[in-house]
């Protein structure tokens, strides 16, 4: 079994870092960084959230990696939900960490505010520097293409249709997934379950990542394995 860690719009697996070595402490552990983020070359077309979901398992596959328990965070929850639903049999668990976008607050304006909002009050300098950063790193152009698809991807229909377990993991503060909309989500996914993370915003896995990786241990059952490392984007 290996973890495979999803970054979000506009960030890359640096963020995911604290995160991935608390895993991989008990279980292979994989980041990949998408196409167009981090350090990986930008697309010449717009990605819709399926091919960034086939490109995850391109890259899984090509590594020789077999089953996968999938976690994604922001955008990178709809990535790894629609990965679920292309190639179901390879995974066996999913994990949804601050998804997006809030069916109360689809406007770019709500969501650039609740950003504010959390880099303000619920983050630390560390965490805003590795996001802040990493946003610098990424195109202005290739982002707003993203945010469009971003914006449009219904996570709300497309959970209803994934039937294997799914756990919902928020920061308890995050103003962006907020409580009522993850239980709205739970609450539409045939076996879905919530964990809040207490004292954390929307980046929950650098900020709280202890509890993070207890929490995602716990749900999908992992034993101890052999360490895996970080997979780059092509």
């Amino acid at each position: 079994m290996t973890v495979v860690l999803i970054h979000g719009i506009g960030v890359s697996h640096r963020y995911l870092s604290r995160l991935h070595h608390q895993l991989a402490a008990i279980v292979d552990t994989v980041s990949i960084d998408l196409p167009g983020f981090g350090s990986t070359p930008h697309p010449d077309r717009q990605l819709t959230v399926a091919d960034q979901a086939s490109f995850i398992h391109k890259v899984l596959d090509e590594a020789g990696v077999g089953q996968r328990v999938l976690v994604g965070h922001s955008m990178g929850a709809q990535f790894v939900l629609e990965a679920a639903l292309q190639r179901p049999e390879m995974v066996p668990h999913l994990v949804l960490m601050g998804p997006v976008v809030d069916v109360r607050r689809r406007t770019v304006l709500r969501q650039a505010l609740g950003l504010a909002k959390d880099a303000l009050l619920y983050e630390t300098p560390a965490s805003n520097m590795v996001v802040f950063t990493d946003y610098a790193r990424c195109w202005p152009g290739w982002y707003l293409k993203q945010l469009k698809v971003m914006m449009n991807y219904p996570t709300e229909d497309r959970i209803r249709d994934w039937r294997g377990p799914v756990l919902v993991l928020r920061g308890a503060s995050d103003p962006i997934a907020s409580g009522e909309w993850c239980r709205i989500l739970v609450g539409r996914a045939p076996d879905g379950q919530l964990v809040e993370i207490p004292g954390c915003g929307h980046v929950a896995q650098y900020t709280g990542a202890t509890q993070v990786s207890d929490a995602i241990v716990r749900f999908a059952g992992l034993e101890a394995s052999t360490n895996a490392g970080k997979l780059p984007g092509v």
